[in-house]
């Protein structure tokens, strides 16, 4: 949404850390935390084993998480009585833009009790400077 308003170059500007966005038929609850040498990323998960996710780079530093929905087996005679969990689970998708200190050769993720867990290493070693001086004269 703030895309279609402000635009890419306003986006930096107005979220901070970096955005991120959902489409998600389940909502896939996120903490994101910074250390010293990492972000790292908890997601909710309940019921996605590892085959269901998938964790991808795209475009140099966006983090697509996908969740791929799989349906709950039941019998033909079996009578639905309460469906608040729902009668499977629907998937999810994020993606999230990284940012530009990180390693993300080095990403590291693991499902365990139904909390997805990406470790996204920070790269300490200093970038060159983007700033440029110009000479200023007195003619042109």
């Amino acid at each position: 949404m703030a895309d279609g308003i402000f635009g890419y170059p306003l986006r930096r500007l107005l979220w901070s850390p970096p955005v991120y966005r959902e489409w998600s038929g389940s909502r896939a609850l996120m903490d994101w935390l910074e250390s010293p040498t990492a972000h790292i990323f908890k997601i909710n998960v309940p019921g996605y084993n590892k085959e269901d996710i998938k964790v991808q780079i795209e475009d140099g530093n966006i983090m697509h998480i996908k969740g791929e929905g799989v349906k709950e087996d039941t019998a033909k005679d079996t009578v639905w009585h309460v469906a608040e969990r729902g009668t499977g689970k629907g998937g999810f998708s994020r993606e999230i833009e990284l940012p530009e200190n990180v390693k993300v050769e080095q990403i590291k993720a693991q499902v365990e009790n139904g909390v997805l867990t990406i470790v996204v290493p920070k790269d300490a070693t200093p970038k060159p400077s983007k700033l440029r001086h110009i000479n200023i004269t007195s003619k042109l």
